[in-house]
Formats: C-alpha cells, structure tokens, sequence
C-alpha cells in the first residue's frame, strides 16, 4: 500500500508500505477519505499535536473507511463495514482514566494514521457508521466530535447570545451547533466574505468582517450580550479579542489551536469585574457517536465545508502551502470513495 509517512518538520514521503496483519482485538481499514486537520500542519511544521508523534510515523487523524479483515476476537464488526476512526486510545490504568476524564490520559496515543490507503487499528477505535451517511462526510466525525465536545463544556442554553470568532470548518461546525442547542442569537466574525455568508446560511443572526464593525454595531443594540464567545481561529489576536468582547458572567472558549510558544496578554482585574469563566476543549471524550447521530440525522451538514480532495502523494505539498482561505481539505484515497 501507498502511505504518507511522516520524517520530522517538513518531511513526509509517500512510501509503500505493508498493510500489517490485525491482532485479535484489531481490524484493517480500507481508508476512503483523511481530513487535513489544523494539528496535522502544526505537526508538519515542528510542532507539538495532542499526543507525541515519533517519527517514522503515519499521522491524519479525521478519517473514513471500511472494514477489510478483523481479528479473531473482535465480534462487533466485519468486513464490509463503514467506519470513522476515533483516533484516541486510552491506556484505562491512570489516575485520569481511572477518575473519567480519560481524554488526559498519562499513556494516550492515537493508532495508525489516516494518511495512508489501509491503517490497521484497535477494534473499539473504529466506530461503525450507518451506510446512509457518505464517507466523505464520515471522515468529519471527529471535528464534529471535538466541537461537541467544547459546546457541552461551554453549556450553552436555550436563549444564549453567542459570538463566533472565526468561520473556518471548526467555527461553522460550532455555528450549527450552539444553533442546535437553541442560542436566541448567534453572531459571527469572519473576514472572508464566503465563508462569513456560509455562517448567516448555517444559522448565524449576523456576520461581521472584523471586531470594530461588531463593536459598533453592538454600541447600537444595547440588548445585544456575549454570554458565551468561541474562539475559533488559534491566533493571540482573536484569543485576546474573545476575552474583551465576553460580557459579564460570560463563558468563553478558546478552542482554536495556537502555536505552543503563543503568549497572550490578560488584564485580571477585566476577568474579575465581568466574573469571566475562560476555558478550552481537548480532543474528544466519549462524543464520536454522538457526533455520528448528528451527520445520519443531517442536523450538522459537511459536505460545503470541503474545498478541495487531493490524493495521497499531493498531501505534503499542501501542508507546506495551506491557505486560511481554503476550508477543510480531504485526502482521497484511490478507490476508497467508490466503496
């Protein structure tokens, strides 16, 4: 098989590789669709992900594909059947694991990569999928996963004022979502116009292309709150721009990824006097199958949140070239979308 194995910064070859026999407990995974997620350029380019990535190694984490082998233990799937990878495994022994937030994990790692045309993977890590939904859009399952992830954190309420910095596919996911979970008023900050106007089409209540025009506009509607505010950009600007915008007694989530030396000014005295609750969101605990039922019952919609497929051996061209104008990019495996 064809895979893209990842050297270190700025090094990924397309090599052939032996697809490898499962274990009992595991199965092999024709991929169909790998998403280029935000982690798996801040990989490319030297730095950390969620987990260490020790090189030589398959990376691509938001995949789709179906069942080809199983191993003799596993009695949950077969081959033939559609999948989407939840790509955290738990060692269960830790302090975390054992106090439920297994997401922290002493020993976490993910399984083989997406990045390749098979991957052979534990067997409670593929996460059976009905037929219904296109494996392009299953190979969201994970974005969707971790954005619920970051809403039930935030505990957004029927009748919330929202504000959305960002309309990237993270930002518009989050759109659909705190519009699912009943916010009264859903504003967006978005400087490119498409992506903007696809926030307004997903649910948002109003669009604006930077804070100054939020800002005046808010001067001018003096019922207008921020009661929670999602950062959805991974940028010291935006990350400080959420925490000023917040109004009081607000929730605001820093959800977007920032490089790991990325500093930010904070003013204390300004999170005391507006009684701000600041979190984030890391990966996602236990919402894979939520996030399933959401795509089969067609309440979050993907498919316009994909900007360009590309195969395998366009992979790391890509991610030295990404541009914040595209959207999500989907790697195609040969053959896998037709199964």
């Amino acid at each position: 098989m064809k895979a893209a194995v990842y050297y270190g910064k700025h090094d990924i070859r397309v090599e052939e590789k032996n697809i490898r026999a499962p274990e009992a407990d595991e199965v092999v995974v024709k991929v169909a669709f790998c998403g280029i997620c935000g982690t798996d350029s801040h990989i490319f380019h030297g730095d950390e992900g969620s987990v260490e990535i020790i090189p030589p190694a398959v990376i691509g984490h938001e995949l789709s594909g179906v069942v080809t082998e199983t191993g003799r233990n596993v009695t949950m799937l077969s081959a033939g059947d559609h999948v989407a990878i939840d790509p955290n495994l738990y060692c269960g022994l830790c302090h975390y694991c054992r106090s439920g937030q297994e997401h922290f994990c002493s020993a976490m790692r993910n399984p083989e990569g997406g990045f390749a045309e098979y991957c052979t993977v534990p067997a409670k890590a593929a996460v059976k999928i009905p037929k219904g939904i296109p494996l392009i859009d299953a190979a969201f399952a994970e974005p969707v996963a971790c954005c619920l992830h970051g809403t039930d954190l935030t505990g957004v309420r029927a009748g919330d004022h929202v504000l959305i910095l960002g309309q990237g596919t993270i930002g518009l996911i989050m759109t659909q979502l705190v519009k699912l979970s009943g916010a009264s008023v859903i504003t967006v900050i978005e400087p490119d116009d498409k992506k903007r106007a696809m926030g307004v089409k997903f649910g948002a209540s109003n669009g604006f292309s930077c804070m100054e025009d939020y800002y005046a506009y808010a001067r001018s509607q003096p019922d207008l709150r921020a009661d929670k505010v999602f950062e959805c950009v991974g940028k010291v600007v935006t990350v400080s721009s959420a925490i000023q915008a917040a109004t009081k007694g607000a929730t605001v989530m820093l959800f977007g990824l920032t490089p790991p030396k990325a500093a930010v000014t904070v003013y204390p005295f300004e999170i005391f006097r507006k009684e701000l609750r600041i979190t984030s969101s890391f990966v996602n605990p236990l919402t894979q199958s939520r996030a399933i039922d959401l795509l089969h019952a067609k309440k979050i919609s993907v498919a316009e949140l994909v900007s360009e497929r590309i195969p395998l051996e366009r992979l790391s061209e890509t991610l030295m070239n990404a541009s914040s104008s595209k959207m999500k990019i989907m790697v195609e495996m040969d053959g896998g979308a037709r199964a």
